[in-house]
């Protein structure tokens, strides 16, 4: 019996961080839907987007309604968008993952934080192309101010970060528009990417800009064999958030893989 109970309390953080992040992928799901057509977060209950029927309590329980309802809407039958499960799915194994490599600590909430605002980000910018100022600006000041509570970055790592990553795609995009009179970058990526190197430090906007590139430049490449043209335009966030993800939980081994080969 007190076998079962040890096992019990064992699974019991675990279990709650897995569905405090469901809950906070629900959240986010609502951020992506909301925010890049100009509607206010606050408590108005979430209708169905095709014939606008408020959706019930119990069919907005995280993955489990989606599942039950077939991927459609109780009322309409209108096919309900699998990005809902997904960011659910992402950012409650985020939390998961965060609380196991963590535990309860600051380190955990600032790794999911960081999960979250970069998940909204990588989907508006598939689905809207474009990188809301009220998530990137304040994730940059988020980052920095986070950093003098931190133990795994430092205010000084921070900054520069910060400085570096806004920089780089800065000077980036001036030269793509002196050079070829088009936008090639938008001011979005630079805070993005800004407030990626707050939270994750210059190497993490080295790794972070090399990665989403690598996807960039391999995505571009189909699309250019399946009949498109060099002004096809592509959500550069999108790669870079799905860079910035796998630096933060991959980007000491690979690093420490990449200096090995020399």
């Amino acid at each position: 019996m007190a076998g079962s109970s040890s096992s019990f309390i064992s699974w019991l953080g675990p279990g709650f961080a897995f569905s405090f992040g469901l809950v906070w992928g629900s959240f986010v799901n609502v951020v992506i839907h909301r925010l890049p057509r100009g509607k206010f977060l606050d408590s108005t209950r979430s209708r169905c987007p095709a014939c606008g029927e408020i959706v019930a309590a119990y069919d907005n329980v995280p993955v489990l309604s989606f599942l039950f309802l077939g991927g459609r809407c109780r009322y309409c039958k209108a096919r309900i968008s699998f990005r809902y499960p997904v960011v659910e799915l992402a950012v409650g194994c985020a939390s998961l993952l965060a609380y196991l490599r963590h535990g309860p600590t600051l380190e955990c909430v600032v790794e999911l934080a960081f999960v979250a605002a970069t998940v909204a980000l990588v989907f508006i910018d598939y689905e809207h192309q474009i990188l809301p100022n009220s998530i990137t600006i304040p994730g940059i000041l988020a980052g920095l101010a986070l950093s003098l509570l931190r133990d795994t970055i430092s205010i000084r790592d921070s900054a520069l970060g910060a400085l570096l990553g806004a920089g780089l795609l800065f000077v980036v995009a001036e030269l793509y528009f002196r050079l070829r009179g088009i936008e090639g970058l938008g001011f979005g990526d630079v805070k993005m990417m800004g407030m990626v190197g707050a939270f994750l430090g210059w190497k993490g906007v080295f790794l972070t800009l090399f990665l989403g590139s690598f996807a960039g430049s391999v995505v571009g490449g189909f699309v250019l064999a399946r009949g498109g043209d060099m002004q096809t335009k592509l959500p550069f966030g999108t790669f870079l958030g799905a860079g910035a993800i796998v630096a933060l939980y991959s980007g000491t081994r690979l690093i420490g893989w990449y200096s090995g080969l020399f």
